[in-house]
């Protein structure tokens, strides 16, 4: 064993500070939306199923555990009862799953009840997968949160891990989520729970919300340049935020994660491929261009591709449709977080002058509210493209068979039908009755038929408003 069982029990008392009377420290009053959800499943889990928190890394998975820890101590649980470890240390990395269980029994020993388990950064462990497997089917008196920001459940240990893990996808932060970490005091809107909604306001309903949520508009635009994270979310100087973020990303995921979880050897021709990618952030994927720009062979991008997926840095979007045709067609990109892109490429605050850019951050924003609201019941997510004139919608939400297509327009101009037939083609193929315009003025919000005979009725939302709604918090189902 390396290190000694006293300097191993060490380390977990320094993770486990409620084992001497103590409490988790240093923890932010604020929650995440996901904390109820996580919470659920260790007092009363729907099912008999381990908990699967998965995400990019600084994105707060550890802080939400913790707080967890510490309403299960103020519920009376025993604190004996409960283990926390990071599989970041390297002592308990070497140390395994079994060993660390043997080690914390021996301080700790078992008895009846209820055992409370939360694994940070599984990831770097062996054989994870059957392990965890292992403790759903045997071990019914544990229950067990883990977390991975390298290691997503599709993929390797999926076959292992149907029926025995209960997996959430942690975002970045929502924006309604980062005003409230920010302490902004926001004007009081109506709750909106559902997007459709809208369709129902009055033009005068819109046009009075609009009018109070103007403070919204200059947070949102430092929400896009500061990032969803909430470390960087909470730097009170936007470069400063952006170089923590760069830092994150280049250092501990390109560089380090890439080489200890995957192997890669070539870190800097996938650093650089990511680097293409944040120039090309919300457009379709040009894999022939990529390779010619930075000499790669096509398996090589591909596999490249793959891994950033793997650790949750972008989300590559497919062609709607089915068929060989839509297997040859290219991908969309989304970065994980608005932020990455001007952060990477080290813009500071010119984004905001940069019509183009400030478009595709907005997308890029929009896409993860959406994802997030939606993935547990989506079938999936596509982009369209289609008809003589190639038009295109940006983003296609397949709700328990339900098409929710959305369309991104940021500009200063109001968004007329002239510049909607995308969206109007899609609509009238697919006989889709609703879609919506995400918009960048707040003037420019109102419903808006389509259609030779208005067969569809579009929402036109300003983009500040539509994210400040989907991230809200207990709220129920979105759109």
């Amino acid at each position: 064993m390396i290190g000694s069982k006293a300097e191993l029990l060490g380390v977990l008392r320094q993770y486990n500070p409620w084992w001497g009377g103590g409490r988790p420290a240093d923890l932010p009053p604020w929650r995440r939306a996901a904390f109820r959800e996580v919470a659920d499943w260790m007092f009363q889990p729907p099912a008999h199923r381990a908990l699967f928190l998965s995400g990019a890394r600084q994105i707060g998975k550890t802080t939400l555990l913790l707080q967890v820890v510490d309403e299960l101590l103020g519920r009376g649980v025993s604190p004996g009862k409960i283990l926390y470890v990071t599989f970041d240390h390297p002592l308990l990395k070497l140390l395994g799953l079994d060993g660390l269980l043997q080690l914390w029994h021996e301080r700790e020993p078992e008895a009846e009840g209820t055992e409370y388990l939360f694994l940070d950064e599984i990831q770097y462990t062996k054989d994870w997968q059957t392990w965890l497997k292992h403790q759903v089917d045997f071990q019914k008196h544990r229950r067990i949160a883990v977390t991975g920001s390298a290691v997503p459940l599709v993929g390797e240990g999926q076959e292992s891990g149907v029926g025995r893990w209960h997996t959430i996808k942690l975002a970045t932060l929502s924006f309604f989520e980062y005003l409230q970490i920010k302490k902004i005091a926001t004007p009081r809107l109506p709750a909106v729970s559902s997007l459709t909604q809208l369709f129902d306001w009055s033009a005068t309903q819109m046009a009075q919300v609009a009018a109070e949520a103007r403070p919204l508009v200059g947070h949102f635009h430092e929400y896009l340049l500061r990032g969803g994270f909430p470390q960087c979310a909470q730097i009170e100087s936007i470069s400063q935020a952006q170089k923590l973020l760069r830092e994150d990303i280049v250092d501990k995921v390109l560089k380090r994660d890439m080489t200890a979880l995957f192997g890669v050897r070539r870190v800097l021709e996938l650093e650089q491929t990511f680097l293409y990618l944040c120039l090309h952030v919300g457009g379709l994927l040009d894999i022939p261009d990529l390779c010619k720009n930075l000499g790669v062979k096509k398996g090589t991008a591909n596999n490249f591709l793959d891994l950033l997926e793997r650790t949750h840095l972008i989300h590559l979007l497919p062609p709607f449709g089915y068929g060989k045709e839509i297997l040859r067609a290219r991908y969309k990109v989304y970065l994980a977080d608005a932020a990455i892109a001007p952060s990477v490429l080290l813009e500071g605050k010119s984004l905001l002058e940069d019509p183009t850019a400030l478009g595709a951050a907005v997308e890029t924003a929009f896409f993860k509210h959406v994802f997030t609201r939606f993935y547990q019941k989506s079938i999936g997510f596509s982009y369209w493209r289609g008809g003589k004139k190639d038009r295109e919608v940006d983003l296609i939400a397949d709700v328990e068979g339900r098409l929710i297509p959305f369309e991104v327009k940021y500009r200063s101009q109001a968004t007329g039908a002239g510049e909607l037939k995308g969206l109007e083609q899609f609509c009238l193929e697919h006989k889709v009755s609703r879609g919506s315009v995400i918009t960048k003025e707040l003037l420019d919000f109102s419903v808006l038929p389509l259609g030779a005979n208005a067969e569809t009725a579009v929402l036109k939302i300003p983009a500040p408003l539509a994210c400040y709604w989907l991230g809200q918090s207990e709220v129920g189902e979105t759109n």
